[in-house]
């Protein structure tokens, strides 16, 4: 997974932590999760503020 495959992202955060709600994250730990991810392989340079809002969005939507 690359950072933008936020749809994917979204879905491992889902599995992974169930218990945590998405709308209540800081970008922190959003980025460490994503970044410790099994499937997830990118350079942790090319996240941004954007790219992980898009992310929280994404797992917001999932969750719905």
């Amino acid at each position: 997974m690359k950072w933008t495959d936020t749809r994917e992202i979204a879905i491992a955060l889902e599995d992974a932590h169930p218990e945590r709600d998405p709308r209540f994250l800081n970008f922190v730990d959003l980025r460490t999760w994503v970044e410790s991810l099994p499937e997830f392989a990118d350079d942790p340079a090319r996240s941004g503020e954007k790219v992980l809002e898009a992310i929280q969005v994404a797992w917001i939507e999932e969750r719905e």
